[in-house]
């Protein structure tokens, strides 16, 4: 008998991992994989194997899985590794299961499926007139949501690509980490304080600065403002320095194909 569901949200350099049961919506356990190197089928295959044993379920209880991909080059990989190592199939958001929400994009078909997997779950797990969605992942995107409609939204630099930058490109700046020793904003005293302080602070009021500008677009003539909620897995990081953001919901992704999976799957 089946019983589970592998979901992967599949990052540029990262893909979460989650293990779903199927008779309700709960994300049971979350891995994170690297999407980047020289990964092949059976490597990927023999993790996601040995991930499964140490949860407790074995392989012949999976139902075909549910991918939500940025990494077209690693479509193939995923696919293959499913089916050699775990013996089920793999279906696709947005190409393979429709995401029932009206994408207002001028081309459609440019929209990431994350940023339209994360704008319907957001509207399903926390319902509001309106939505934004932070999510901090390898670019940090804003998405706008009024009603069952995506309206679109921005793409900024992401926070660990911006602090990867820094340091390639200035020879004398430290490894950066987002740990910080206060928690408010204040002169670093040393360069990696500095830097810590520059990525978390900075962009959290970019998130404040840039919700207050499209608050006033996406209510249009709704009473209330839009719903903010922070999604990726930076966002335990950022959020609790932005004033604008309501929600964390790290695993919004699997949160939202979880949900989705029991709807039409």
């Amino acid at each position: 008998m089946k019983t589970h569901r592998l979901l992967f949200d599949v990052g540029n350099t990262t893909v979460s991992v989650g293990l779903t049961p199927l008779d309700r919506p709960d994300v049971l356990t979350v891995w994170q994989l690297p999407s980047t190197g020289p990964t092949t089928p059976d490597a990927f295959g023999l993790s996601l194997y040995g991930l499964l044993q140490l949860a407790g379920v074995p392989r012949e209880r999976l139902a075909p899985a549910l991918a939500c991909s940025v990494a077209p080059s690693f479509d193939g990989i995923l696919r293959q590794a499913c089916a050699s190592f775990l013996g089920v199939a793999v279906r696709f958001v947005h190409q393979e299961v429709p995401i029932p929400l009206e994408n207002r994009y001028e081309r459609p078909s440019e929209v990431g499926a994350d940023r339209l997997m994360a704008a319907w779950a957001v509207c399903r797990l926390l319902p509001a007139a309106s939505h934004l969605v932070v999510d901090f992942g390898t670019a940090t995107t804003l998405d706008c949501v009024r009603g069952s409609a995506y309206l679109g939204g921005l793409i900024c630099p992401g926070v660990l690509s911006s602090a990867r930058a820094l340091s390639s490109q200035t020879a004398k700046l430290p490894q950066i980490d987002l740990d910080l020793k206060s928690e408010v904003v204040a002169p670093g005293r040393s360069t990696k304080e500095s830097l810590s302080q520059g990525l978390v602070f900075g962009f959290a009021s970019m998130i404040d600065g840039l919700v207050d500008k499209l608050t006033p677009v996406v209510q249009g003539g709704l009473p209330d403002a839009p719903l903010v909620v922070a999604a990726g897995g930076l966002a335990a990081a950022i959020a609790p320095h932005a004033a604008r953001i309501a929600h964390v919901r790290p695993a919004l992704i699997l949160e939202g194909m979880a949900l989705l999976a029991l709807d039409v799957c």
